[in-house]
């Protein structure tokens, strides 16, 4: 449960999913805004406490990237960019393309997804400790859950080439993932999926879709400035082990 300290300065909570997969005890830190000296005191008091944090840095503030390069060992393991862009549709329906609640369990999902830019892969602590697995495990997590959406396209032996897993919070739609077989991964599926995916979050009378990726992940920033997204955040993460 998140606990919210020095007067929403920071959010800090325990990752209880990350503690239990990962083997040790993980929290995750946000740094809301640039920290005083006696609130940035404060949090590494609470660092103490556990063998892995999280600790985003939002707007790459340079105040708090001073604070911790000074004071932990702590090393930047990830630069998030934050999409969003406005839905006015409605939108052309995309051929081949059918959207899914509570997706069973489907193996030629699992199959496509190849993601190569990963926090969980950089990092090697986490690299060491199944973290190759860890979209793995985020998609069969999401099978057969009423909560979760899947965009799938099918080519016309029925064969999915194509996949965007999306879920609905506060008004908006949110991409978690996206993949596209490699044997087709200029044929235009991505862009289909989004347009889908953007027709069904009007439908929904949603306002907006949202989306992250990896400042090192090239094609996803191009991919999405592609389909009519704007940049709207750049958030550092580092991780600090105390191992």
């Amino acid at each position: 449960m998140k606990e919210d300290i020095t007067d929403n300065a920071v959010t800090f909570y325990d990752l209880e999913w990350d503690t239990e997969y990962f083997g040790v005890t993980s929290a995750k830190a946000i740094l809301n805004k640039p920290l005083t000296l006696n609130q940035w005191d404060e949090l590494k008091t609470k660092f103490r406490d556990y063998q892995f944090i999280s600790i985003v840095n939002l707007n790459s503030d340079p105040v708090n990237t001073q604070l911790m390069g000074k004071d932990t060992s702590g090393f930047l393991a990830d630069v998030n960019i934050q999409f969003v862009k406005k839905i006015k549709g409605p939108y052309e329906m995309q051929k081949n393309i059918t959207v899914h609640q509570s997706l069973k369990r489907n193996d030629q999902v699992l199959e496509i997804a190849d993601f190569r830019f990963s926090k969980f892969t950089e990092d090697p602590e986490l690299a060491k400790r199944g973290g190759d697995q860890v979209y793995r495990n985020w998609l069969i997590n999401s099978f057969d859950k009423s909560e979760k959406y899947y965009a799938l396209s099918k080519d016309k032996n029925g064969d999915i080439k194509g996949f965007l897993l999306h879920s609905y919070s506060d008004n908006a739609c949110v991409i978690e993932l996206i993949a596209v077989s490699q044997n087709v991964a200029k044929g235009g599926i991505g862009t289909s999926l989004f347009k889908a995916v953007e027709n069904e979050a009007h439908r929904r009378g949603c306002g907006e879709i949202r989306v992250g990726t990896q400042v090192r992940n090239l094609g996803a920033i191009n991919f999405y400035h592609k389909v009519g997204c704007k940049q709207v955040g750049c958030h550092q993460v580092h991780h600090l082990w105390n191992l």
